[in-house]
This record gives C-alpha cells, sequence and structure tokens, in this order.
C-alpha cells in the first residue's frame, strides 16, 4: 500500500516516539521502504533536520516496523496514511472506499477509525488497520462515517488514529494513552532489555504535544433501549440465584448470613473477548501451574529473589521468617494443592496479550464466577430471537466446581474421612456468598464438612497433635484453604501470625502452602521476567516461549542497575505502573504518583525502592458496556481483565490433577485505574467470544 504522507512530526525527534514504531509496525505489511521514502514530508529548512538525516531515520524506522508488523498481523494487515490537512475528512471518502474493495478482494479490508465528522487542523495522518475477525462482525460494505442512529462512527471496533491534538477530532474517540515502553522491554527486564528501553524511550516534548495515539471504542451489543428491558429481569435472576454480597450499609452483613445482601455489581451483558486470545489464555493455565510448584521447591531462589525486598517491606519479611521456621523444623508436606488465577489483559498496540499478575493466595470468585456465566448465558438466550447475538459465544465456566474437585482430591489424598476443610475468613467479609457457593459444592458433590474460622478464632480454638494432625475446636483438619492472610491488615496482632504458623507447623494440605504463597509475589513475577531465569525452571524451550510471550516488561527497582528505569519511570511515568507486594486491589500507583512516589522514595534514602517493582502499564480495548450497580445501569466505556483460574494437586511425584478450572471477567470504567470488584472498582463479567 502506499504513504500519500506522513507528517514529519512523526519524525523529528532524535528518538521517534516509541508507540509509533508498535502502531505502525503493528499494522504494516505490504509496504516498499523506498516507495515510503519518497511519499513522507520533509521538514522545511529551520525545523531542525536536513533532508538527508530525515529520509535515513525513516528508512531506519520503517525496517525496524515492518518484521514486526507481518509477523503479528500474519501478513494480512495494510496500513492506509491520508493527509486530511487540505480536504476535509468527508472528501477522501472516495479514496478510502477504492482502498476497501481493493482490500476485500485480497481476503482482508481497511478499517478507517476517523469520523466523517472530524475535520482537522494541519496534517493528519489516519491509520486503518486491516485485519479480518479481530473483534468480529463483516467488513463494512462502504465507508459513510456513520453508524446507527446517523451517529459517528469507525470502521470496526478496533483500531489506531494518530491525529493532531484538536478539539473538533474527539468526538467517538477515547482512551488517549501516553507511549507504553518499547516492545522490545516486555520480554523481560535484563541488562539488554533497559537498554532498550532508555535507548526509545526520550519522546521529544514536541511529538507529545502533537501526537497522540487514540483507540476507537465499540459500541454496546444491545441498544440502550433493550437494556433497559432487560435490567429488571437481570436483577430478579440475581435474587434468584444467589448472585448476591453483603451490603455494606448493613452494619451485620458482613457477619451474619442472610442478613443485608444486594445482588453483585455486574455487566448486564457479555463483553466481546477475542476468542484466539481467549484460548491462549487457557492453554497457559496448566503451564503456569506447573510453574508455581516448581519455584516453590526452589529454596535459594526464593530467598535470594526476595532477600532486598523483605528489608524494604516487613509483611514480606514476616513470611519469609516463617518460610524459614518452616524449613529449619523440617515440615514436612508430600501433598501440594494449588488453586491459582492469573489475571490478563489484550494490549491494544501489540495485539498481545499480557499477564498483569499471578495470585496464588486467595483467589477470588471462583463462587460468583461461574454464577454470571450463567446469568449472561440465560440473558444473552433471551436475546437471540431479536438480535445477533448467540449464546453460544457465552463459554461454560464451571470454576466453583473445579475448585471443589481440587480440593477435594487433597482432602482425599489426606486419608483420613472423618476429617474437615477448613476456610480461613476474615471477620468481616461482604463477599461471603462467593466463598459459600464453593463450600456447597464440595458439601453437594462429595459430602465433605468444611468449616469457616478467622485467623483469631484458630489461634483460640487450634491445636496439633503428636502426630501432626491440625484440630480445631476437636474437629480434625485436613486441608486449610486462605481466603484471607493476603494483607497486613489481616494480621492485626501477634495471635494471627501464631495461628498461620500453627497451620503451616501442622500436616494438614495447606492452600496455598507458605512457599506457594511467597511465589505470587510481586518481586517473584518480575524475576522469572529476566533472561534465563524462567529457564531454570522450564527447560522445554517451547513451554518457556509460550510462558515469556505474555510477560509484560518489568523492571526492579533496587540495586545501581535500576537508575535507569527508575529516571525513566520519572520522566513518563503514565507509561508504568508501581506495584507494592501487596494483594486486594487499591494498592498501586499510577500516572504522576508514579513519579511523585519514586522522588519520594529516593529522598528517603532509596531503601524502600526494594518494596515495588515497575510494570508496563497495558492499555486494553475500550467497549461501551452497560454497568449494573444498586439497581441502576448506566453505559460507560469500560476496559475489561481476563482471570483464568487453574487447579493443581500432587502427592509426592505424583500429579492427581493439573487443569485450567474456570474463568473470570473484571470490567471498570476506562478512566479508572484499579480494578477489584470487592474493593469497588469493577464489576464481575463474563466474556463473549468474537
Amino acid at each position: 500500500m502506499q504513504f500519500r504522507n506522513i507528517t514529519s512530526n512523526l519524525v523529528q525527534s532524535t528518538n521517534p516516539n516509541p508507540y509509533i514504531y508498535i502502531a505502525l509496525g503493528k499494522l504494516m505489511t505490504e509496504i516498499g521502504i523506498q516507495e515510503a521514502q519518497q511519499s513522507v514530508t520533509v521538514p522545511k529548512p529551520g525545523q531542525g533536520q536536513g533532508e538527508s538525516e530525515v529520509r535515513t531515520r525513516i528508512a531506519d524506522f520503517l525496517r525496524r516496523s515492518r518484521t514486526e508488523g507481518r509477523r503479528a498481523s500474519g501478513g494480512k494487515a495494510s496500513i492506509w496514511c491520508l493527509d486530511f490537512s487540505s480536504p476535509p475528512v468527508s472528501d477522501a471518502r472516495p479514496a478510502v472506499a477504492r482502498a476497501e474493495e481493493k482490500e476485500e478482494r485480497r481476503g482482508a479490508w481497511v478499517a478507517i477509525t476517523m469520523r466523517s465528522s472530524c475535520t482537522a487542523r494541519g496534517p493528519l495522518a489516519a491509520c486503518a488497520l486491516a485485519l479480518p475477525g479481530v473483534v468480529g462482525g463483516a467488513p463494512p460494505s462502504k465507508f459513510d462515517g456513520r453508524g446507527p442512529g446517523n451517529r459517528p462512527r469507525s470502521g470496526c471496533d478496533f483500531g489506531l488514529a494518530l491525529n493532531r491534538r484538536s478539539p473538533s477530532c474527539s468526538r467517538g474517540l477515547v482512551h488517549s494513552p501516553p507511549p507504553p515502553p518499547h516492545r522490545i522491554a516486555s520480554r523481560g527486564s535484563g541488562l539488554a532489555t533497559r537498554r532498550a528501553t532508555e535507548s526509545s524511550s526520550s519522546s521529544s516534548s514536541a511529538l507529545k504535544e502533537m501526537e497522540e495515539v487514540q483507540f476507537a471504542e465499540s459500541e454496546a451489543l444491545v441498544p440502550a433501549g433493550v437494556a433497559n428491558d432487560l435490567v429488571p429481569e437481570a436483577l430478579v435472576w440475581a435474587a434468584l440465584h444467589g448472585f448476591v454480597v453483603g451490603d455494606r450499609s448493613v452494619a451485620s452483613s458482613g457477619t451474619t448470613p442472610g442478613v443485608g445482601m444486594a445482588h453483585v455489581p455486574f455487566s448486564l451483558l457479555p463483553t466481546p473477548i477475542p476468542a484466539t486470545a481467549f484460548a491462549q489464555a487457557v492453554e497457559l493455565s496448566s503451564l503456569f501451574n506447573d510453574l508455581i510448584d516448581r519455584v516453590s521447591l526452589d529454596v535459594d531462589f526464593l530467598k535470594q529473589a526476595l532477600a532486598r525486598t523483605q528489608k524494604a517491606d516487613d509483611f514480606t519479611a514476616r513470611l519469609l521468617s516463617m518460610y524459614s521456621t518452616i524449613l529449619d523444623e523440617g515440615v514436612k508436606q508430600d501433598i501440594r494443592l494449588g488453586l491459582s488465577r492469573s489475571d490478563y489483559m489484550l494490549d491494544v498496540a501489540t495485539g498481545d496479550l499480557l499477564q498483569v499478575e499471578l495470585n496464588t493466595i486467595s483467589c477470588s470468585y471462583p463462587g460468583l464466577g461461574s454464577v454470571v456465566s450463567d446469568l449472561h448465558k440465560y440473558l444473552v438466550t433471551e436475546l437471540e430471537s431479536s438480535t445477533k447475538l448467540d449464546s453460544s459465544r457465552v463459554p461454560e465456566n464451571k470454576v466453583t466446581e473445579g475448585f471443589a474437585k481440587a480440593l477435594s482430591l487433597a482432602w482425599k489424598e489426606y486419608g483420613n474421612k472423618s476429617a474437615a476443610i477448613l476456610m480461613v475468613v476474615q471477620g468481616e467479609e461482604w463477599n461471603m456468598y462467593d466463598q459459600h457457593w464453593l463450600s456447597y459444592r464440595v458439601k453437594e458433590l462429595y459430602g465433605i464438612r468444611v468449616i469457616r474460622k478467622t485467623l483469631a478464632q484458630v489461634h483460640a480454638q487450634g491445636s496439633i497433635t503428636a502426630d501432626g494432625m491440625l484440630v480445631i475446636d476437636g474437629q480434625a483438619v485436613s486441608v486449610v484453604y486462605y481466603r484471607s492472610g493476603y494483607t497486613p491488615a489481616d494480621y492485626p496482632s501477634e495471635v494471627e501470625w501464631e495461628a498461620r504458623l500453627l497451620m503451616e507447623r501442622s500436616s494438614a494440605v495447606k492452600c496455598p502452602s507458605i512457599s506457594y504463597h511467597l511465589v505470587g509475589a510481586k518481586k517473584i513475577q518480575q524475576e522469572l521476567a529476566l533472561p534465563g531465569v524462567l529457564e531454570r525452571f522450564v527447560p522445554d524451550k517451547q513451554v518457556a516461549a509460550s510462558l515469556r510471550k505474555c510477560f509484560a516488561g518489568l523492571w526492579g527497582l533496587e540495586g545501581a542497575e535500576s537508575e535507569s528505569i527508575i529516571q525513566t519511570a520519572i520522566k513518563e511515568p503514565h507509561r508504568f505502573v508501581l506495584k507494592p507486594q501487596r494483594e486486594g486491589g487499591g494498592n498501586n500507583t499510577y500516572g504522576d504518583d508514579v513519579a511523585s512516589k519514586l522522588t519520594e522514595l529516593i529522598a528517603a534514602g532509596g531503601d524502600g525502592l526494594a518494596a515495588y517493582i515497575l510494570m508496563q502499564r497495558i492499555f486494553p480495548a475500550v467497549h461501551t458496556s452497560y454497568l449494573v450497580r444498586r439497581g441502576a445501569y448506566s453505559a460507560e466505556k469500560t476496559v475489561s481483565e481476563l482471570g483464568i483460574f487453574g487447579a493443581y494437586v500432587r502427592n509426592g511425584d505424583r500429579v492427581i490433577l493439573n487443569e485450567q478450572s474456570g474463568h473470570l471477567l473484571r470490567t471498570k470504567v476506562s478512566h479508572s485505574n484499579e480494578g477489584g470488584v470487592a474493593s469497588g472498582y469493577a464489576v464481575l463479567d463474563s466474556p463473549y467470544l468474537s
């Protein structure tokens, strides 16, 4: 395809904006380097660069982009850059229509992201992505720039537009993130990666002011009128099927079952997720299950990786101290039980499914996650006759049964039929019904009793027999399942720490054990991304490559080698997320606060930096969703995070279970940083495979 014009704004920086490489590299396939060179607008004399210098940089730019574009698109993408500076956008329609006609003949189609109502001032580069079936639906027969109700629209549900900042171009284009780290940086965090990041991270202020990358959002699955009629039916279904949480406005709703119940915040309809991305996440589940187990057995690695972190973070230090105590006392645990959840976002700029985090303790919503999928399956089925929705695209989700199966297998391996499963919970728990759903399934399917105790109650009522059996209030316990103990707030006194140590010293199967708990630390996630570290635990090169493919950019902050990435994050904080060693939502730092926090830690001597890691900020696709809270709904621009539950049971050398158990989609408004449902940031959702 020919570039009619690439504005000089794209190449005037000494170090071109790395996001431009990502965007064009992803889209570019059939482009001649020489042809593109000659079609570029060269800066006029006095703009700071000579013609030959600019052309050389453009040639390098295109070569670096072309290879990635071919790989990422499978050879079926095309890019069109149209100069709309002279005629208004509407005058370019004939050229766009011809492009679409040509692309349709070769099995692809052009998706123009700009609205026809936009009339830009100055040079405007509109990049169009042509990938068949990225989100679903058919290519438009012609580009008219309008959608249902004569509203401006884009040509597809997924696209990029590079444009001059202008109020007239803002309609319909949302979520304008700053440049993320160069794509190379997401493959690990070794010295070579840091150097690559440093060399591509300093964009000129002029380019930042002139160019933005903006993502086109998708429309809602159904019109607002249909949604309005559907909400009452959804609320009735939720009440009849136990899709509930405790109402925080009712004092005893977090302690007394059946009092002060309210529906779970939820998305009225499921959210589109590419089927290929969903399948990739599912396939990774068993690989991560095995990786967690392997890492948990490596004492030296865990201690060395967390050595600096424990000096800066008291909570990590206490966990490591307990781990050392268990090792010194020779406590042996042949039966291993892992119930984990790996969370992902689909990065729009690269098209890659990137891991947000790996949770190894107290993974929420194995109960209500199944229920929301059932709700969406029911609602979509109701709409099938009047819409184009297809209930078969809402995947089956049996995570409750999957976790119940894993708990029962661990219980069976322990070999005491009179023993119970202990669920360790918080004293006040508004999400208790998610937990009760799992307890109910364990009892219903396997006849195993589940008891609930807080850490304080375990301390008061617990003991260990001479042969190591854990007994709580006279009841033998074979499996300990933690739904608390993941945050410092769960240990307000030494009583709670003593209760945790008591259970770790017993012969009961712990989910997670102290070593599994440590594997879920953010620092371990970052260490595994370093060159060669993952391969220490995964000798199979193909498996290691599959895992590495989903790693986002991750950087440790301790030591002299981290100085460059810290300075980069201070200068361009919107490209990063600053993460502490915490679980539960509401703990991460975003935007300008990243720079402020890093500056504060450095001013305090820098020792506190080891308590954090830096992560590449991921920018997912934006959708229009109907979010239902407290009986009312609103249409919002949203982004989603996909969680895949995994279950693993091993006894000695015998792996009894290693499988993906189900999934969870959490959706939040696009301008929100955090994403926890229990912490009030997001709603429960389901994927609609496209």
